[in-house]
This record gives C-alpha cells, sequence and structure tokens, in this order.
C-alpha cells in the first residue's frame, strides 16, 4: 500500500484529536525544556568562570603558590635575580563589591604590565595604549573595559567607589579598554586591572602576592622547575588546577540539578508512551483491516513509529525553544546559588552550547521513539483477526499481569541492589532509583485490577448501578487505565520525592543551627560568598568589639580557604576564650575529650561532609598546605556541619597562630551579661565601630533567620525545578485520561442509546476520573515517600555528604493526593462535555 496513503492516514487521526495531540506536544516540549534549561544554566555559570579564570590565568603553564595568605613579593624578586630564571609575573588578586551602578562583585587582577607581555595581551604594555606612568604611580589607578564601565556607570577618569571586606575605598579609571572581540570582552567583564603595588594598598596586603605566574617550554619545565629551590611554603601547581578544582567543587550540585530535570523527561516519557498506546488502542479495527488489506507488519511499525517521530520532532524543537527562554532566568538561580554556596561568580548571559542543543533534541526524539517502540510493535505483531477483537487485548493485558508483577518485583529487587551498593558513586544511586520507578510502574496493572474490584462493592452502595459500573470499567479497560495510572502515580510520586527531601532537608538544617547558635549576637565583616565568611577585621577593631560593656564572654573565629591534600578547603580557628559553650554536635569521637585533645598542636576536628569526600575518620591524618610549608594533623573528631558541602577542618586558634602567618579574625560571637537587653548591646557594637569597618551585627534570632533565608535562596532552584515537574505531570495526566475516556465514545454512545441521561453519564465519567486519581494517588504517595528515602539517605549522602533526618510532611502527602485528584476531575470535564452533546446514533454509526 502506498506509503503516502498511510502517512495521510495516520496524520489525518492525529488531526482528529486536537487536544490530546497538543498536550502530547506540550509534555514533550516541558520535559526537553527542563533538561535543556538546566544543562544551559550549568554550563553557562561554569563557563563564565572557566572564561575568567582563563583570562586572568593567561598563557602561564605553571604558577608558584604560597599559603592562604599568599608569597612575600620577595620570592619573586630572587626568582628575578636568579641566572636563566624562566619567565614569570607577579600577580595579586582578590574581590570587591562596586558600591555604585549593579553593585556588583569584581576581579581585582594586580600585574606588573613590564613582565607581562608573555602572559596576558590584553594588559597594556606601550605608552601608545594606556599612560603607562600614571598607571603605575598614581595611586587608585584602575583599568575597566567598556562593558564593565558602563554597567557601573563610570567613564574614563571618573572615581569608582568600592568596598573591601566593608571598608570603602576609591579607585580612578585611568581608561577603558576595548577588548578586540567579544569573547575576551566577555572574559574580562567584572575585571579591575590595577598595578601590583596599587592592589596591594587597596586589598591590605602589602608586600604579598598571590601567585608567581610561569611560562615553562613543556620539554624543559621539569628540570627547570627541579633547579629553583624554593623557599619553605612555596609550591609549584599546574596552570589549569584551578579551574579544575572549581569545575569538581560544583560538580555534586550540577549533577543532582541535571538528575532533577531527566525526572521530568521521564515524566514526559510516560506521557508519549500513553499518547501512543491510546493511539494504537483506538485505532485497533483501523489497524486490522489495514493488515486484512495488506499492508505488512513492517508498514504498521513504521507508521506507528512515524507518528511518534513526527511528535516527537515537533515537541522537541519547541522544547529546545522553551529551554533556552527558561534557561534565561534558571540562569540567575544557578549563578546565586553558586555564589551562596561556593565563589563569586558573575553570569550576565546565556550560553548557547550546540553540544547541550543537540543532546536536547537527541533526548527528546530518543524518549519519544523509545515510547512509541512497544506500542509499534504490539501493533505490527499481532493478527488481523485479533487486532479486530477488543476483547483479545483485554484479555492479553489482565494475564499479563501477573507476569508484569512478577517483573516488577525483580526489577524493585535489583533497584534497591543497585541503592545499597556500598560506592560513593552516584551513577549507581540514579540508576536505582529509575528502577524503582521502572519496577512500580510494572506492579500497576495487578494492582490496579485488585483494588478496582474491590471498590465495586463500596462504590455500589454508595452511588448504586453507576459507582459499580465506574469501578468495573477500570478493570475492563485495563490495557489502557494501567497505562494512565503509572504515568500519574510516576508524575506524583516525583512530586512527593523532592518536595520531602526538601522539607527534610530544611528540617534538619534548622535544628542545627538551632543547636549551633548560642551566642547572643554575632559579628562579622560582609563576605561576596554568603556561607564561607572569609572577609577580616581591620587590625584592633575585633579586640574592641569583644570589649564593649555588656559582653560577659566572647569568642572569635578565622576562616580562610587552605589547600588540604592539594583541595582548597574551608579551614577554621576557633578562640573560645572564657565561654563554656561549645556549638558543635559530634558524629564521632567523644565529645567529652575531643576539646581536650584538640589542644594539641597537631591536631583538628574535620566537618561530616569532609569526612565522607576525603575518607578520613578518627585518628586518620589529613595534610594542610601551611604558610611554613606542609604539615600533617590528626583528626580527633568528626562534627555535623550543613555550612559547606565540600567539608571544613577546624582547629584552635593557638594551633592556627603556629602554623599561619595570619592572626586576623573573621568572626565574634557575644555573650550578653545576664540582664543585658541584646538590641541594645548591638546598639553600643555598631556604635562603638562607626566609621571604620561595615560590620554585619545580627542577633541569635536574625542569624538564624538569615541563615534560613539563604538555605531556601539556594533552594529555590530545587523548588522551580518541582514546580516544573508538577507541570509535566498534570499535563500527563490530562493528557492520559482526557485519552482514556474519549477512547470510550462508542461505550459511551451505547449507554446513551439505552437510556442514561447527560447528567448521568456526566456522573459516570466523574466517579470512575475520580476513582483513579484515587489509585494513582495511594500507589503514587508511599512510592514518593521510598524516593523521598533514597533522595535523603543515599543520593544525599553520596553527593554532599551530610546526614538527614526524614521528615514526612503530611501537607506534601496532601498536596500530591489533591494535584492527582484535580487533574483527574479536569480530564473528565472535556469527554463528559463532549459526549453528553453528542448524538448517540452519530457516535454508534460504525458499530
Amino acid at each position: 500500500m502506498s506509503r503516502r496513503l498511510l502517512a495521510r492516514a495516520s496524520l489525518r487521526h492525529l488531526g482528529a484529536h486536537p487536544w490530546l495531540t497538543a498536550l502530547s506536544l506540550l509534555g514533550i516540549a516541558l520535559g526537553v525544556a527542563v533538561v535543556v534549561s538546566i544543562d544551559l544554566a550549568n554550563a553557562s555559570a561554569l563557563r563564565a568562570f572557566e572564561r575568567s579564570t582563563d583570562t586572568v590565568t593567561g598563557r602561564a603553564t605553571h604558577q608558584l603558590i604560597g599559603g592562604p595568605t599568599g608569597l612575600p613579593e620577595s620570592v619573586y624578586r630572587d626568582l628575578r635575580l636568579r641566572p636563566g630564571a624562566p619567565l614569570a609575573a607577579p600577580v595579586l588578586e582578590g574581590s570587591v563589591r562596586a558600591l555604585g551602578g549593579d553593585r556588583r562583585s569584581l576581579t581585582v587582577l594586580g600585574v606588573d604590565p613590564l613582565a607581562e607581555g608573555p602572559f596576558r595581551a590584553y594588559v597594556p604594555q606601550s605608552q601608545a595604549q594606556v599612560d603607562l606612568g600614571a598607571f603605575l604611580t598614581e595611586p587608585g589607578a584602575a583599568l575597566l573595559t567598556q562593558r564593565t564601565a558602563r554597567a557601573l556607570g563610570v567613564k574614563a577618569g571618573d572615581a569608582l567607589a568600592v568596598s573591601v571586606e566593608g571598608v570603602a575605598r576609591r579607585l580612578r579609571v585611568l581608561a577603558v579598554l576595548e577588548p578586540g572581540d567579544e569573547g575576551t570582552a566577555r572574559a574580562m567583564e567584572g575585571l579591575i586591572l590595577t598595578d601590583v603595588s596599587t592592589a596591594q594598598e587597596l586589598l591590605g596586603q602589602e608586600g604579598r602576592l598571590t601567585r608567581i605566574d610561569l611560562l615553562l617550554p613543556e620539554a624543559t619545565a621539569e628540570a627547570t622547575l627541579a633547579s629553583l629551590q624554593l623557599p619553605e611554603g612555596v609550591e609549584v601547581a599546574r596552570a589549569q588546577a584551578r579551574g579544575n578544582a572549581v569545575a569538581q567543587m560544583t560538580r555534586a550540585f550540577r549533577t543532582n540539578l541535571t538528575a532533577l530535570s531527566l525526572l521530568a523527561l521521564v515524566v514526559g516519557t510516560f506521557l508519549i508512551y500513553n499518547t501512543m498506546t491510546f493511539s494504537v488502542v483506538q485505532r485497533r479495527e483501523q489497524l486490522g483491516r489495514l493488515r486484512a488489506l495488506g499492508v505488512t507488519r513492517g508498514e504498521l511499525f513504521t507508521l506507528v513509529l512515524g507518528e511518534a517521530g513526527v511528535l516527537g520532532l515537533v515537541g522537541t524543537v519547541g522544547g529546545l525553544l522553551l529551554g533556552i527562554l527558561l534557561g534565561r532566568g534558571l540562569v540567575v538561580l544557578v549563578t546565586q546559588t553558586i555564589n551562596d554556596l561556593y565563589m563569586a561568580v558573575s553570569v550576565r548571559g546565556l550560553a548557547l552550547e550546540p553540544f547541550t542543543l543537540g543532546k536536547g533534541l537527541l533526548l527528546g526524539l530518543g524518549a519519544t521513539l523509545a515510547a512509541a517502540l512497544r506500542p509499534a510493535w504490539e501493533a505490527a505483531r499481532s493478527a488481523p483477526a485479533i487486532t479486530l477483537r477488543r476483547s483479545t487485548l483485554e484479555d492479553v493485558t489482565r494475564g499479563r499481569a501477573p507476569r508484569l508483577a512478577l517483573a516488577g518485583g525483580l526489577v524493585l529487587l535489583a533497584g534497591t541492589g543497585l541503592l545499597l551498593l556500598p560506592t560513593p558513586e552516584l551513577l549507581p544511586a540514579y540508576a536505582g532509583l529509575f528502577s524503582v520507578l521502572l519496577g512500580a510502574s510494572l506492579l500497576v496493572p495487578g494492582l490496579t485490577a485488585l483494588l478496582a474490584h474491590g471498590a465495586a462493592g463500596p462504590l455500589g452502595r454508595a452511588f448504586g448501578l453507576l459507582g459499580r459500573m465506574a469501578a468495573r470499567g477500570v478493570t475492563a479497560s485495563l490495557s489502557r487505565t494501567a497505562v494512565a495510572l503509572a504515568a500519574l502515580m510516576v508524575a506524583v510520586a516525583t512530586t512527593v520525592g523532592v518536595g520531602l527531601m526538601v522539607t527534610s532537608f530544611r528540617g534538619t538544617v534548622a535544628d542545627w543551627l538551632g543547636s549551633s547558635l548560642m551566642a547572643d549576637v554575632y559579628v562579622s565583616p560582609p563576605s561576596l560568598v554568603a556561607r564561607r565568611g572569609g572577609a577580616a577585621f581591620l587590625p584592633g577593631l575585633a579586640e574592641r568589639v569583644r570589649d564593649t560593656p555588656g559582653v560577659a564572654s566572647s569568642s572569635t573565629l578565622r576562616s580562610a580557604q587552605v589547600r588540604v591534600g592539594g583541595i582548597l578547603t574551608d579551614v577554621r580557628a576557633v578562640d573560645f576564650g572564657g565561654t563554656t559553650a561549645r556549638p558543635y554536635r559530634f558524629k564521632a569521637g567523644d565529645p567529652a575529650t575531643v576539646w581536650t585533645e584538640l589542644d594539641a598542636p597537631d591536631a583538628v576536628i574535620v566537618s561530616e561532609p569532609f569526612s565522607f569526600h576525603r575518607r578520613v575518620g578518627v585518628g586518620g591524618r589529613v595534610e594542610l598546605a601551611t604558610d611554613k610549608g606542609p604539615a600533617s594533623f590528626r583528626v580527633v573528631g568528626v562534627y555535623y556541619d550543613y555550612g559547606s558541602d565540600a567539608g571544613t577542618v577546624l582547629m584552635t586558634r593557638a594551633t592556627w597562630l603556629a602554623h599561619f602567618e595570619d592572626g586576623r579574625v573573621s568572626g565574634v560571637a557575644l555573650y550578653a551579661a545576664p540582664g543585658e537587653d541584646v538590641d541594645a548591646l548591638i546598639a553600643r557594637v555598631r556604635e562603638r565601630v562607626a566609621g571604620e569597618q561595615e560590620l554585619t551585627l545580627r542577633s541569635n534570632r536574625a542569624l538564624l533567620a538569615t541563615s534560613l533565608e539563604v538555605f531556601d535562596r539556594t533552594f529555590t532552584i530545587t523548588h522551580v525545578l518541582r514546580l516544573l515537574a508538577i507541570g509535566v505531570a498534570f499535563v500527563g495526566v490530562l493528557s492520559a485520561l482526557m485519552a482514556l475516556q474519549l477512547e470510550r465514545a462508542r461505550e459511551f454512545a451505547v449507554l446513551r442509546a439505552t437510556g442514561l441521561t447527560p447528567r448521568q453519564l456526566w456522573a459516570l465519567v466523574s466517579l470512575q476520573t475520580g476513582l483513579l486519581g484515587v489509585l494513582a494517588g495511594l500507589f503514587a504517595l508511599p512510592l514518593g515517600v521510598a524516593l523521598a528515602y533514597v533522595l535523603v539517605h543515599v543520593i544525599n549522602q553520596r553527593s554532599f555528604g551530610w546526614s538527614l533526618q526524614l521528615v514526612v510532611a503530611p501537607e506534601v502527602l496532601l498536596q500530591a493526593l489533591g494535584l492527582a485528584l484535580l487533574a483527574a476531575a479536569l480530564a473528565g470535564l472535556y469527554p463528559s462535555w463532549k459526549m453528553s452533546r453528542a448524538n448517540p446514533a452519530r457516535a454508534l454509526r460504525e458499530e
């Protein structure tokens, strides 16, 4: 038979059901859009950081680095005076916040323009480009790109006000640079170029360098480095190590976002499967006639797959466009989360990655065709006579239900085995999670038949004949109801799992904060990264804060990033002063002896994520790159900490000062004297430090609220993904149940012809869709709780190393049940309205 005729018949069928076709396209588009938008947002944030890192690094092959305070500039001088010294350039790098324009964070790059030629081409190196004399000698002289200057509202000759750890400073824009290409312009956005000495004054790092860049030929690099005779505390690192460290730091965050987005695609795949199954089931007589007329199995198979391909292509292209639009909003949320948790990064646009768009296209088309394979195979394999009999299909479905249930049980066991594997890898965990979803879906036909049969009696007593008909209709149409229920179950269970995971996480963090925040007032300079708090008080200011009248006792904290085992890690030095409070709960180690052991000069305690990721516990040792060279420390305790997923190391201030040339303070905790009003104490502290340094002062309650606000902000993107998954679920449910009711048009016509009134038809359809909604809710709730357990105790543990308490919040379960019932109710409206207005004789014409 002509392929053109078959194609026209297929397209005519899709056009005859515009609502179902539109819902299917929307489901595919939403599933693809969620995946593409998350990938684009992740890639844009990472690419922006890579661009800025590559720009700052330039053509350097290696770097000389020191401890957290950097290097003394004498290292550079001694290196340049060595005979046969390699090409080298001093760099001082730091972050500030603009006090005008869009108040963005800016990277200050202090360089020596006379040494920059081989390293960074964008640094002016001649009098023709910029007044080098003024750049080298004028206090506060700085260079900006045209794009950055426009965003800050300044031009050449203007003053630029910035904040450095809460201290206001002024720079003068000596000139505005215009990079030669768009890539360089993007990479230099947010960059302030200064002379090294200007950067040292600005950042309070007189006599210090962040690093020394080296340019070494690959063939002689090892020999040259071996001959350098570096002083104590100076190490060599490859230039690309920094970018790799950032990618590793944010890997778990980005992986989990991608996995959550794939859940939305899984729901969309169920939707496609349901649509194609409905298409085959509804046209069983037509397909049977085609087979009887000589259409081959292969042609039928191609026909059904071709329909799926058309739906998949249109839906996927729409999903790519929607994903780009959605990605523009999500990149802001991803950037905000990275800024709150990891580092200051400026992402000013969405990078359209061809690989991501191509992957979205393959995922959308691949998922569509994969979902259509079984319906196409079912359509092609059946003999014409069997295909023409509806009862045969239902008999086969009911007979297959026990075998599917057995297969589902085996898949669930396999998924459980994957989840129990003693590995820190995420891939087996996600494979186990998707196996649980698949196994639960295979259980649906058997459970549906069992529960619908059991519901016939209660519904009959409550609603009479219509109630019994509604329940028996579910079992009589099991080939359709089972698929619709599985799609609805997976969709609703996904929203339950993610909702319970976020609720559990927030509850655990709130409990931890409640037990950790013991002081009455917390004082710290503003930090560009919300959770890190590495900014420092001006010299002597912390002592003045501690001496404020009304303070009974106080403690201090110094937070800095130190290379631990080669990875930049938050290290904290605490001085408890005269306080007896110890705001730490221990997972390992005896709390009664830990604090005594910590007084040893080589002792530290580590957070739970650090212990998990580095595979080190009590009795183990960690190596820190101190200012005096590598030093080994003994772990005497593991404490709970939900402020960093990368992990932290804590030591006493005495131990810190013995190994690091950094006596600064990052935070002060004040304990008010008995009877002292906390608000009055805050006002007194503010008065003592007025005009010297901007400080953040928060009471215990205010800090708790602010911390939870940061938590909620970092989970905003998860909430957005959950809402998108709910949207895909809603569309899927609506499509599945609407298809189910429309497919029964002839059955409803028979009932109308035998005396059923339009109102009774409305009642029958409403009862049946309501029963399906209740069944889906009953299936979804335990599955959703199981998914939440996996997300909390397996995936979260392997991703971030945190121990969380699973909280089964009733409001999340009720919301999910309400979603299922609402979608079921709405799905019955259109078929009920259409059939109540239809002419029974016309609907019966083909019977």
